[in-house]
């Protein structure tokens, strides 16, 4: 384990110093521009003996020499990707912020905040986590691939009680703050020249058991293995196949396969060809879990098998964290499963075969339920029977006016008003109001249909919304855009018509008179012509009417056809205000998460 000395300062004072002060001292003197005085922890958690950010300084204080800036490196695809999907996914969010409770969409936002903590630190270095059970021996393989005794080992368990962290270059800090590792448990490996040029970047963390009966180790584990980059899961022959292992850990994270190492350690207890059996087992074991394994080229978890203990194996196992490390692609690998695994929980909430959309037949079948609630169809045989009614009023005969006339005076004009304003009866209200009712959950069931229960449930509670006053602005439409006040408009032939009931009358007067004349004596008797007189304008005056009222039926039809079509049109816009717009406005926000979705769950196709 590293020395930890005392040096005494000025005063009398001890200067606490555990290796690695000392060699930042030595390194300060070789800055160039005169930076050996500077801190050696910078404000943002940085090193400033990083190569890298001293150059960086320098740049800043002699900026005004050199205005412009560096260009900015142009990110890889899988980085741009990446980007795209998060930015997706913080929409998706957003979106669905008044539609989910949040408890649903905890995972989502944790992992947006996650990412952006991580895309603020230094994307130089891969911070790479030993877990493992009780005596695995992850403390001694993290001592030697740091080539030095950092952890402590031993008999006694738990022997890690905290993560203790290792990190092979400078500028670390920011991702260790992340990690809540204080600053006395961090370390720096034995310098080997080309060894450490080959883990340049790498920050190794070793972590307390996962199965330490310890409730703080525990929570130290779960709380580094959901920030770190990589995993290396450090397994012993005895409880490779541990149910807690696999149960909490490797198969809900087989997601992450290709940022996951699974070594079996201390295979020198193993004699013969058992080595290769359990790691056969082990192969498994992760291919149950559901963990690809990086084999033959492909992408998956890498599984090896070593003993810390002898060093069988470590140099290989410290080659692939080089190239792992030298990649510098695990943290966007490990923010990219991550969101897949997010992804994958919110898919129930926004996938599903439903099509969102409100089908015409639904909507001609909500507009028709309309219409027979507000009585269309009565209001244009209504406005039909006042059509023809005015039409003989205009073109009957005088007697036949006469005697209508004589009847109205005879009704009692308050019950004619009475029988007029009389409401309709509370049953057919109620059975009004069931139809608009019934209409809504129709609608409503139709346009919700296959979607996810939430955007399914958001699709019922519009239309109930919308429906509240409904039957109320019905009755209303049916008053003032049903049978319209006044007289119906008479067609061109209609003066025509009264021209000649006119004549008739005329004919059968003169006629009357005339016979009249000849019985007073005052006039020549001849029967005859004042006669036939009386009989044409007898006969011509219900022949016109008869004519009139078959001449009425076409625009008295039409007319009432135009009165229901209004009305009909009227209920049909105030359903469509009320329920259709609020609800196709609701499936479209739903067509827009699901569209987010799909790019978030990198499968449109398959989303849509």
């Amino acid at each position: 384990m590293t020395a930890v000395t005392e040096h005494p300062e000025p005063g009398g004072r001890a200067r606490w110093d555990d290796g690695l002060i000392a060699r930042r001292a030595a390194k300060s003197g070789r800055h160039r521009g005169g930076f050996g005085d500077l801190p050696q922890d910078g404000p943002g958690g940085e090193d400033p003996d990083d190569p890298d950010e001293t150059g960086a300084l320098v740049r800043a204080v002699s900026g005004a020499a050199n205005p412009l800036p560096p260009a900015a490196p142009a990110l890889s695809p899988e980085h741009q990707a990446l980007r795209v999907r998060l930015d997706a996914l913080r929409q998706l969010v957003g979106l669905s912020r008044t539609r989910l409770d949040g408890k649903t969409l905890a995972e989502a936002g944790r992992v947006l905040d996650e990412a952006a903590a991580r895309r603020g630190l230094s994307p130089k270095h891969t911070v790479v986590a030993i877990a493992g059970a009780t005596g695995s021996g992850k403390s001694t393989l993290f001592n030697a691939l740091a080539g030095v005794q950092i952890s402590e080992t031993g008999l006694r368990r738990p022997t890690t009680s905290a993560p203790i962290a290792c990190s092979w270059t400078d500028g670390a800090a920011g991702l260790l703050d992340r990690l809540e590792i204080p600053g006395r448990l961090r370390r720096r490996p034995r310098e080997g020249g080309d060894r450490d040029e080959g883990m340049s970047g790498l920050v190794l963390i070793d972590l307390p058991d996962h199965d330490s009966a310890v409730v703080s180790h525990r929570e130290h584990v779960d709380r580094v293995l959901a920030l770190v980059d990589a995993v290396i899961w450090v397994v012993d022959p005895e409880k490779y196949a541990d149910a807690v292992l696999h149960e909490r850990y490797l198969r809900p994270l087989a997601g992450h396969a290709e940022i996951t190492f699974v070594v079996l350690n201390q295979v020198d207890r193993l004699p013969g060809e058992a080595a290769d059996q359990v790691l056969d087992d082990l192969r498994r074991l992760l291919d149950e879990d559901g963990m690809a394994l990086g084999e033959h080229g492909d992408p998956g978890a890498t599984v090896l098998g070593l003993s810390a203990l002898t060093g069988e194996g470590v140099p290989e196992l410290r080659e692939l964290l080089g190239h792992f490390t030298q990649e510098r692609g695990a943290a966007t690998r490990r923010i990219s499963a991550d969101v897949d695994r997010a992804a994958l929980r919110l898919r129930p909430l926004y996938v599903a075969d439903g099509r969102p959309e409100i089908g015409e037949g639904a909507r001609t079948e909500f507009e028709d339920r309309l219409a027979e609630a507000v009585g269309a169809h009565a209001a244009g045989l209504a406005a039909e029977r006042a059509w023809r009614r005015n039409a003989g009023r205009a073109c009957g005969t005088p007697w036949l006016r006469l005697w209508r006339w004589y009847d109205e005076k005879r009704t009692p004009q308050l019950l004619r008003r009475g029988a007029e304003a009389a409401e309709p009866p509370p049953e057919e209200e109620v059975t009004a109001r069931q139809r608009v009712e019934q209409a809504v959950r129709t609608v409503a069931d139709e346009a919700a249909a296959g979607l996810p229960e939430p955007w399914a449930q958001a699709v019922r509670e519009t239309a109930v919304r919308g429906a509240d006053r409904l039957p109320e602005a019905l009755d209303e439409l049916a008053v003032t855009a049903g049978v319209p006040a006044g007289k119906p408009p008479r067609p061109a032939w209609w003066p025509v018509a009264v021209l000649a009931q006119a004549a008739m009358t005329l004919v059968q007067v003169y006629g009357g008179l005339w016979l009249v004349g000849q019985i007073v004596g005052v006039l020549e008797p001849r029967l005859m012509p004042p006669v036939l007189l009386m009989v044409a304008g007898i006969v011509g005056g219900p022949l016109v009417e008869w004519m009139c009222t078959v001449a009425a039926r076409g625009p008295a039809r039409r007319y009432g056809q135009e009165a229901e079509q209004r009305l009909r049109q009227a209920a049909a816009g105030c359903g469509r205000a009320r329920v259709l717009e609020p609800v196709a406005a609701e499936l479209l926000r739903y067509r827009e998460v699901r569209e987010q979705y799909a790019t978030v769950a990198k499968a449109s196709a398959g989303a849509r």
